[in-house]
Formats: structure tokens, sequence, C-alpha cells
């Protein structure tokens, strides 16, 4: 089973030709000026959709960069992957360890049952469980929700960011080795300019911000499920284990 393949065509137009018009989407349905608002809600057509097309280099860049000068933050967007190339060819063991070595001690939970809900959009965490089904289904998945799917894998499960690294790499029509890699090592807290690890996505209140009238939910989960962990037992689990390795540090040992 992979991608949904009647789905897939409608969403994803290849080559060169498909990636300017896709730009100008973005651009001549005033997009680009409502992106710093719309890119967070998941419900929203508010992303330019054009990481496919610049990961294959269909479009370059400099054009994306030229066209959309009325956002400074989605400009900001275009330094970030940029970012992650540079990170990468400087670092390039950041594909498989963290650029912040402490996280080496962290004490990382191994649970294939765990792994699979999360992989197959299972968890009961509705926000989570869209998100997942949505890239199983096209490839994509919204930036907030692969925010918040990385921060449950990582502190709710506590399962190790490569894991959700490899699944994104199987799974995305945009996946980048370079931004792959800086994004899941961002939301786990060991890499460059990263999120610090307490800082714990509460899915349910992302939920609530970004989806209040689950629109987006209602697309992908159709029943509820039972939930896999209590998120706030999980959360102090989490934190217990960071402390561990910060006062591993600490100690010198």
């Amino acid at each position: 089973q992979t991608w949904d393949l009647h789905l897939i065509p409608s969403l994803w137009e290849p080559g060169e030709k498909g990636a300017k018009k896709r730009l100008r989407m973005f651009v001549d349905r005033g997009r680009v000026e409502n992106y710093a608002h719309d890119r967070n809600y998941p419900a929203i057509e508010g992303s330019s959709k054009l990481s496919p097309h610049l990961h294959l280099g269909e479009i370059s860049p400099r054009t994306a960069w030229h066209a959309t000068g009325a956002s400074l933050i989605y400009r900001k967007e275009l330094v970030w992957r940029e970012f992650a190339k540079h990170l990468l060819f400087h670092f390039p063991h950041t594909t498989d360890n963290p650029l912040k070595p402490e996280f080496d001690a962290f004490p990382w939970q191994k649970n294939a049952k765990l792994l699979h809900a999360w992989q197959k959009g299972e968890t009961g965490f509705p926000i989570v469980d869209a998100g997942m089904r949505e890239l199983w289904h096209t490839g994509w998945m919204h930036n907030r929700v692969r925010m918040i799917v990385g921060s449950f894998l990582i502190k709710d499960l506590r399962i190790h960011w490569l894991e959700g690294a490899k699944w994104f790499w199987d799974c995305l029509v945009d996946a980048d080795l370079a931004s792959n890699t800086l994004g899941w090592q961002w939301v786990g807290g060991c890499g460059a300019d990263a999120a610090p690890f307490f800082r714990i996505f509460h899915p349910d209140l992302q939920e609530a911000k970004f989806d209040p009238t689950h629109e987006y939910i209602k697309k992908w989960i159709k029943e509820p499920l039972p939930r896999i962990v209590d998120h706030k037992e999980a959360r102090e689990e989490a934190l217990k284990a960071y402390h561990s390795i910060v006062a591993h540090k600490k100690s010198g040992k």
C-alpha cells in the first residue's frame, strides 16, 4: 500500500510547468500577502506547496524569492531551506546523529507498537492522526502539523527522532535530506537553533488553536480511537529524561 494514486495526480503536477503554475497560484490568489497568518492553519490553503518542485529543481529558490516580495515570512522559509543545506554540508553526520552530542545519552524508548500506531495515524489524538493520514495518502503534510506529529513522536512516545525522519523520507513527495534532518532535529531540540526540548506541544491545545472548527481533522478522521498514551504522564516522563541528560552533561561524565 502506498500513496492514493487516484488522489496524487490532482494534487501534484510534476515538472517546470507544474512548478510555475503552483507559484502563480500562490502569488495571484493573494496567498503571499496572507501567508504569515494562514500558514498556521491546516484547513486553509495558505502555503505555497512549492517544496517538491524546489527539491527536484523544477523551480529555483531565486525565482520563488523574487516572486514573493510581499511576504518577508515566506522569504525567511526559503532562507531556512538554504540554511538546512549549509548545515548538512558542514555537519554531514547529522543525518544519523544529533548536532548536540549530549543527546546521544537520551534514553529513547523502543516500542514497535507505538511507532506503528503513529505511522498509521492511530494514536487517538485527532490532530496527530489527521496529519499522519494526510501524509500517507497524499505524500504531504502541513508544516504546523509536521511540528505537532514530530513533537508527539519524540516527546509523548519518546521514540528516536530518526524513526520519524525515516518515515517522512519514505512518505513525503518533498523529502529533502537537508530539510528533513534539520526539521526533525529542530523539533527534538538536538539540532542547530532548535526548539528547546522542554517545549512540548499539547496535541489538544494545538488542535483547539489551529483547527478550532475541526475542518482539517474531519477530512481525515472518521472514527474515534482510544489514546495510546496519557499526554500528561508522557510529558512528565519526557522532561525527566531530558533533565537526566542535562545533569549528565553538567557532571562532565
